[in-house]
């Protein structure tokens, strides 16, 4: 790529872009002076050998002025979560942990299990890299704690205690029937156990018991007992690491032959409760810096940060290590600008809305937690580098004859029933794992022939935009295929990505065999009559068959809950009174007819357009109705 005209490119903060020939995004990074950052690129020296190759691809640079460093922080973020370029450290693991919530502000709080913390108010407690675990976690406290189940809705618009009443594991507080100070009291407790205060606690229970005993309260002692074992059993795979009771987050990086690998240890109140490790192939040393930046950047930006995040070292700042360029413009005020660390820690403490601290270790607890996310770290890149002989992906590659290994695949399978309420499920794996948010569903004209299905669909798929698939799985034999590839043409995006039909084997009579555990589904490419000669239940034909079979239950659900919808809202609007319009209002809102039948007078006046006279009469209306 030839050098830039330095007059185009401004001196403020902001986000520069490289783009290929097909205008396709290589790589982002974000700047506090634009000029000086994008020039530093065309120095002879001082170059990483990835950096090389980007410009060697690219052919122009997109710069995009903020008003902030911070605003610039956040849209880099934002541009490789959407994007994710093939230069950028892209963080992968896009799931959302699990976390506990606790929404002090309610008279009786509940206690439930989440994916996501969100700045309102409420308590939360994790994270657990592990749902199952915290499930049980959460059966435990339930049974020995007391505490409600049921969502708010549901608790008011209860007239008759749940079942866990009458099991002796919930007071009822639907019904009025809970004692607010009691209440409160395990609460307590539950809010001390999952901050790991836990030895207090214990104490007090036992205090607690053993008064009981001499009371001759047997019940309640029992009861104490039973929350002492609960608590023994939730701590007694924690270990305590820091004497301050301290919440941090530990990160280590390790080396391996092929990539760098990363280890996270999560620590809260002083006793660590998960883990969780990373893997980049291809990445070396000399790109720590940047990795452990883009990595804090990306990871806390779907993760709630603790008040600390303990590095195994403070990496260098890349704007201040970059070559200066021959000519950068004038930078005044520049020298005045926060480096990259404080920029991230106002980020950050703006997300968790309290002080966020990066640190180096400094002492010898703080050395022992790296050297524990260094282990886990290791451990992974072991694994990874044990695994590369076999990846699936490269195995896959071959089968295929692709150039490279198919990092993200799509795969698109229709469904309807008669030709109605036809649906197209698109599912989404990423290096060999489904990433569930970004399944999606389209809503197509009914019809019951699938090709000219697919063929419109292509036109939705393009329209929606990047990221782009490495591989385009389609459900369906060279008719499907087929349609697919001409809508491509059509719309001059033949070459858009690599193109797979599955299609079921045939039986003796040329007809499809969709029997359980057929392992000889045809694999069809483009350019080629007969289906590829793949080896019956061979890794890269279950592994397509894996990612169609979630396309096929995707798309069959969505499909299945339309036509439920369509049926109901059918029910609906044969009641007097109730057209398609409010139909659909209380389909969308309610979802089914028992929690219509259960809203109350101000859930229907919440909907669009619904006053008090006519909430009325949908209430009595829906009384009197069928399910």
């Amino acid at each position: 790529m030839q050098k830039p005209d330095p007059s185009g490119i401004p001196l403020t903060p902001g986000v520069y872009v490289y783009r290929d020939a097909r205008r396709r995004i290589l790589y982002v990074g974000k700047a506090r002076v634009l000029r000086r950052r994008v020039l530093s690129y065309f120095c002879e020296e001082g170059l990483s050998a990835k950096t090389r190759a980007m410009l060697q691809r690219a052919v122009s640079v997109e710069c995009l002025s903020t008003s902030t460093e911070k605003e610039a922080l956040l849209l880099e973020s934002s541009f490789i979560k959407k994007h994710r370029p093939p230069y950028n450290i892209v963080l992968r693991d896009d799931k959302q942990y699990a976390l506990f919530r606790l929404n002090p502000k309610s008279p009786f709080p509940r206690l439930e299990v989440v994916r996501q913390a969100r700045r309102d108010g409420a308590r939360y407690f994790g994270p657990f890299t592990s749902a199952l675990a915290a499930r049980e976690t959460w059966k435990l406290i339930h049974r020995a704690f007391h505490l409600r189940r049921c969502s708010d809705r549901a608790m008011k618009n209860r007239v008759r205690p749940c079942l866990y009443h009458f099991m002796g594991q919930c007071p009822a507080p639907c019904m009025g029937l809970a004692d607010a100070a009691g209440y409160q009291e395990n609460v307590r407790k539950v809010t001390e156990l999952l901050q790991g205060r836990s030895d207090a606690l214990l104490r007090d229970l036992r205090a607690g018991m053993e008064q009981a005993s001499e009371n001759l309260e047997f019940e309640r002692a029992a009861v104490l007992r039973d929350q002492i074992r609960a608590v023994e059993r939730t701590v007694e795979g924690q270990a305590a690491v820091l004497p301050g009771k301290g919440d941090v987050d530990v990160v280590g990086l390790f080396p391996g032959e092929g990539g760098l690998a990363l280890g996270m240890v999560f620590v809260r109140g002083g006793a660590v409760i998960d883990g969780k490790s990373f893997y980049w192939a291809g990445i070396s040393l000399e790109e720590t810096a940047e990795l452990l930046w883009a990595f804090a950047g990306q990871y806390y930006s779907r993760h709630m940060p603790p008040p600390r995040i303990l590095l195994p070292w403070m990496p260098a700042d890349p704007e201040e290590d970059a070559p200066e360029p021959e000519n950068p413009g004038s930078a005044s005020g520049d020298a005045e600008s926060p480096g990259q660390r404080r920029l991230l820690e106002a980020a950050l403490s703006d997300r968790r809305g309290a002080s966020v601290r990066l640190t180096v270790p400094r002492g010898a607890d703080d050395r022992r937690l790296v050297d524990m996310a260094v282990t886990n770290a290791r451990e992974q890149a072991r694994r990874q580098e044990q695994r590369r002989g076999g990846d699936i992906l490269e195995k896959l590659a071959r089968a295929l004859r692709l150039p490279a290994s198919p990092r993200r695949i799509e795969c698109v399978d229709v469904s309807h029933t008669g030709g109605r309420q036809t649906r197209v499920g698109l599912v989404v794996f990423e290096d060999g794992q489904p990433v569930k948010e970004d399944f999606r569903v389209y809503a197509m004209p009914d019809s019951d022939d699938d090709c000219a299905t697919l063929h419109a669909w292509v036109a939705r798929r393009l329209h929606s935009g990047p990221p782009w698939p490495d591989l385009l799985l389609v459900d369906g034999g060279r008719g499907q295929l087929s349609a697919v590839m001409r809508a491509l043409d059509e719309a001059g995006s033949r070459d858009f990505p690599a193109l797979a039909g599955i299609a079921k084997a045939r039986d003796a009579k040329g007809q499809a065999d969709r029997r359980a555990g057929n392992v000889a589904d045809r694999i069809f490419v483009p350019g080629r009559g007969n289906p590829l000669p793949l080896r019956e239940a061979s890794p890269e034909l279950l592994f397509l068959q894996n990612v169609r079979d979630h396309a096929h239950r995707f798309a069959v659900g969505r499909h299945r809950r339309a036509r439920s919808g369509a049926a109901f809202a059918g029910e609906l609007m044969r009641l007097p009174g109730i057209g398609p319009a409010t139909a659909r209002l209380l389909w969308d809102r309610f979802g089914s007819v028992e929690a219509m039948r259960a809203a109350s007078l101000d859930d229907l006046c919440g909907l669009p357009g619904i006053g008090p006279s006519r909430a009325a009469q949908l209430k009595e209306k829906l009384g009197g109705g069928k399910p």
